[in-house]
Parts: structure tokens; C-alpha cells; sequence
């Protein structure tokens, strides 16, 4: 899944929740986003609206027996000091690790660890040699009490710092979500805006159209025509859909019926990302590039909503993806494959971590504190550095709310195999 980031806050946003839960999606579910009298909505990834993707670990042969997890100290929440000596610092292309007791990292003690097993678990679905020896055990752990996972993560994985090459240790923190949307299978009404899959010549002509030039040039429709897969009736929520990377849509079948698919990500057209929240700073049009921010002028000015959308060139195109049945559908697929994890899966620069890594990520800021254990399971083009991470917050309008704000420092450590 590709997504790009949106948020960029120029003033202060009141405090969200940081326990992020993902919406109950459902057929009579209401639209997430309000529309205007003029009919524009958007997205937002990025991310953290502004969204794509990564990859992986391993399914393993044979378990290695577990440690014994030491049980001192733990009746007083106080963990069992470790006396190793630490590894010497591991050098990524675009990071190096620096080895760290565990102490160090904040809020270990009281992070719910077993919600992230779940996305520990798909990770390791993935083969990757460098866990094969530890997925066994990751498994097993899966229905442990948290202070047994803890110890167990003490034990067997080692904690690196991550920084820049410069031994910059903070870095930037942004959100993603998948939003949810009204469309139609035929264009009817207001319903006049399309979601395309692949044109058949895409790899064949690098980069391809741009957006103005998808909606104006005579060739670029022709090598659309009969690419729809859904029709919006907004071209902002189209827009958003591009810049996270996949949505899910209530689709008005043909026949009267209803139904929730995913939009999920397909390629694009190698055009440049461009921040449409740039666009306003840059032009001296808003102070506050926030996705509120955005939609209040969107709402001042509906005449302007073209110029806007044709200022970021980049389309997605989509592919049609069913969803299992329930009311909770599982993430979008991330870079590495699996599905993602609300509030415990990450975007991140896979020349600084490598897909399937698990990670703590600890931010402070105005929008959430964040201390937790998250896997890298996805990538972004805006998600570029050492200490650079894209959170994703799940699927709704509280993710959404979250995703269009969030922008604010972050510290990384890697967790390694000892």
C-alpha cells in the first residue's frame, strides 16, 4: 500500500485519544466525512494521509527450547536488571543501531504488548532467515500474560537505538487511515467521480498522464475508458483515496444491492507526490495546513477545488479487493504483505529498518503520547529517513481525525535477535 503524509499543522490542535480503535464498518454505517453544499470532501495519510508498502518474516521448523523467564523483581513492577555487555552498533544504509538496555525504553512497563502479538504474528508469516529461529517462540507467546512476553522479549532480542548516520536520534512521527466511502458501480447523479484500475499501458509510458492531463486529453481518456471500478461523488474524497493508498467503499450495486469492498493500492503513475497543503502554504491561502485546516477552505472556496486537486499530479489506480465477512474488516496490506494492525503497525524507510522489525516507537506531542511496541509492515514515498515513521491508526472518522493531525517528534529502537 502507498500513501503519502498530509499533515502540516502550522497551530496548535486540541489533544486526541491515543488508544485507537478501528470503526465498526457496516453497511448502514453513516458517511465518515459531513458534505458541504458544494459536495467536496477528503481523505486523509499519510499521511499521514498523503499513502504504500513493505516486506517480512518467517514461518520456522524447529523450536528452539524457551528461557526460563526470570521472576525477579517483577512482583514490584521493577524488571530484572541485565547484566550483558552490549553489542557493538549495526549500520543500515540510511541508520545506525546503537545497542541500549532495555531500561531506556520509556513506557515498557506498561504497554499492552499483547496487542501487538496479533500483527507479530502476520509478520511472521513472511519469510525472513533472521527470525526463523524466533517465530516458534513469537507463536507460543501468543496467549502469554504481558509480563511474560516482556521477559521473554528481554531475553531473546536486544535493543538498538536508531539514529542518523549524523547520530541524530529524533525524527518525525505522521499517521495514516483507510477512510470509508460512499460509491457507485455506474455512474448516476452526483456519482459522477471514478476510481480506475491500471490503464493497460502504463508500463509502457514512464511516467505516465498527470491528473490535469487524465481529466483533459483526449488519449489519456481513451486508455481509461472502461478502467472504472467505482464511481465517488466527490472529487476531494478521491483525492484522499490517492494519498492513503486504499479505502473502503459502500458500493450501490446495479441491482439495488449494497455491499463494502476495498479500494486497495495498484500502481501509479509515476508522477511526483505534491502536497496539496503545501500548495495552500505556499500560495499564502491558509496558516493551518491541517486536513481541518484544508476543508474550511475547501469550504470558502469551491470555485478553487480543481486548481487545488491539479496542484499534486500523482493518481493511484486500484484494484477491487472482497472483504471477509464481520464488521470489523482486517487492514489493508502493507509493503510487506500482511495485513496491517491498527495502532500497531508503522510505515517506515526500509533502507533504515527492515520489514517485519519489531519496533518501539515512543512521540510526544500535542495530538497523543505514543509508548509501544509496533511492526514495520509498510512504506510510504513521504516516509523517507532514519527516524521516520507513518502510524496507522486504523479505519473511521477517529482515525481519520487522528491521521489528519498527527505530526510531532519520535524515537525509535529497533528490536533485534540476540
Amino acid at each position: 500500500m502507498v500513501h503519502q503524509t498530509i499533515a502540516i499543522s502550522t497551530t496548535k490542535a486540541s489533544k486526541a485519544s491515543s488508544k485507537i480503535r478501528p470503526m465498526s464498518l457496516s453497511l448502514s454505517t453513516p458517511s465518515v466525512f459531513k458534505r458541504s453544499a458544494f459536495a467536496t470532501r477528503w481523505w486523509g495519510v499519510s499521511a499521514a494521509l498523503l499513502l504504500a508498502i513493505l516486506g517480512s518474516l518467517p514461518g520456522c521448523s524447529s523450536t528452539p527450547p524457551l528461557d526460563e523467564p526470570s521472576s525477579a523483581g517483577t512482583s514490584a513492577g521493577t524488571p530484572p536488571a541485565d547484566t550483558r555487555a552490549l553489542p557493538p552498533p549495526i549500520t543500515q544504509s540510511k541508520s545506525r543501531w546503537v545497542a541500549v538496555p532495555w531500561s531506556d525504553l520509556p513506557g515498557l512497563e506498561q504497554d499492552a504488548l499483547h496487542e501487538a502479538w496479533p500483527a507479530w504474528l502476520r509478520s511472521c508469516e513472511r519469510n525472513q532467515p533472521v527470525w526463523a529461529r524466533l517465530c516458534p517462540e513469537v507463536r507460543e507467546l501468543a496467549k502469554a500474560a504481558p509480563e511474560a512476553q516482556r521477559d521473554w522479549m528481554r531475553q531473546r532480542l536486544q535493543a538498538y537505538r536508531v539514529e542518523s548516520h549524523e547520530a541524530q536520534t529524533s525524527g518525525l512521527l505522521t499517521a495514516y487511515y483507510e477512510p470509508l466511502l460512499d460509491a457507485s458501480r455506474l455512474p448516476k447523479g452526483d456519482f459522477r467521480v471514478p476510481l480506475y484500475a491500471a490503464p493497460s499501458d502504463l508500463g509502457k509510458r514512464k511516467p505516465w498522464y498527470t491528473r490535469q492531463e487524465m481529466e483533459t486529453l483526449s488519449a489519456a481518456k481513451a486508455a481509461l475508458r472502461g478502467k472504472e471500478l467505482v464511481y465517488l461523488n466527490d472529487p476531494v474524497d478521491a483525492m484522499v483515496l490517492h494519498i492513503q493508498g486504499s479505502g473502503i467503499v459502500r458500493v450501490s450495486e446495479p441491482d439495488g444491492r449494497q455491499r463494502l469492498v476495498r479500494m486497495a493500492y495498484a500502481g501509479t503513475n509515476d508522477q511526483p507526490y505534491k502536497s496539496i497543503g503545501r500548495w495552500l502554504l505556499d500560495q499564502g491561502l491558509v496558516r493551518d495546513a491541517s486536513w481541518p485546516g484544508i476543508k474550511a477552505w475547501i469550504a470558502r472556496n469551491p470555485a478553487r477545488v480543481q486548481e487545488l486537486l491539479w496542484s499534486n499530479p500523482r493518481v493511484v489506480f486500484f484494484k477491487e479487493e472482497a472483504l471477509p465477512p464481520g464488521s470489523t474488516p482486517p487492514g489493508p496490506k502493507g509493503a510487506q504483505g500482511v495485513p496491517l494492525t491498527a495502532g500497531r503497525s508503522i510505515a517506515v524507510d526500509r533502507e533504515s529498518i527492515p520489514y517485519g522489525t519489531p519496533v518501539w516507537l515512543s512521540s510526544r506531542g500535542p495530538q497523543t503520547s505514543l509508548n509501544r511496541l509496533v511492526l514495520a509492515q509498510d512504506t510510504g514515498t513521504a516516509i523517507v529517513g532514519a527516524v521516520r515513521a507513518d502510524y496507522y491508526a486504523g479505519s473511521g472518522p477517529e482515525a481519520g481525525e487522528l491521521a489528519g493531525r498527527l505530526k510531532q517528534p519520535l524515537q525509535l529502537w529497533v528490536l533485534w535477535p540476540r
